[in-house]
């Protein structure tokens, strides 16, 4: 008989132990569900990256000295750089320099390792195409500057929500 209550014992134990557990679980819905949902309608509402986002490199063609130092630290031998050594100077000329981001994997190495800092990580995320060869960026594709998600006056910014401004007070 002794078996018998030990085990009825054990038996309630385990049920006010389940018992529990299911109500942190339902004490956890509830709190979420008094939150306001956070979805962005993607194309009018967009959030704004992070200050050290990798997004599409920049390229300033004018401060570039052919050093080729990005291809050496890139992991896949990503950036194309086409020369021409003038002897009378006896300095290298970039004639050609491009990116194919259907390749890049965004480590940013090239950015940090660059001795002039003619490459630069912007903010621009948005580099979906139908056909992949068109992300094979030239100088002239890599010098353009993106619009600032904060200066595109059509789009509404997170910032701008009633929500996120209450927290901000607080």
């Amino acid at each position: 008989m002794f078996p018998m209550v030990t085990g009825f014992l054990t038996y309630g134990q385990q049920t006010v132990r389940a018992a529990r557990y299911i109500g942190q679980g339902f004490l956890i819905t509830l709190s979420h569900a008094n939150r306001l949902p956070v979805t962005i309608q993607y194309p009018y509402e967009k959030l704004i990256t992070s200050e050290r986002f990798r997004g599409r490199i920049h390229f300033e063609f004018d401060k570039c000295i052919a050093c080729e130092v990005c291809v050496r630290v890139c992991p896949i031998d990503l950036p194309v750089v086409d020369w021409k050594l003038e002897t009378g100077i006896r300095k290298k000329r970039l004639l050609n320099y491009s990116i194919d981001f259907g390749i890049c994997i965004f480590c940013g190495n090239c950015v940090e390792y660059c001795p002039t800092n003619c490459l630069s990580m912007t903010e621009e995320y948005e580099l979906s195409m139908y056909d992949r060869h068109e992300l094979n960026y030239n100088q002239i594709a890599l010098g353009r500057l993106p619009i600032s998600i904060i200066d595109d006056y059509t789009i509404r910014t997170i910032l701008n929500w009633p929500q996120f401004n209450k927290k901000e007070i607080a």
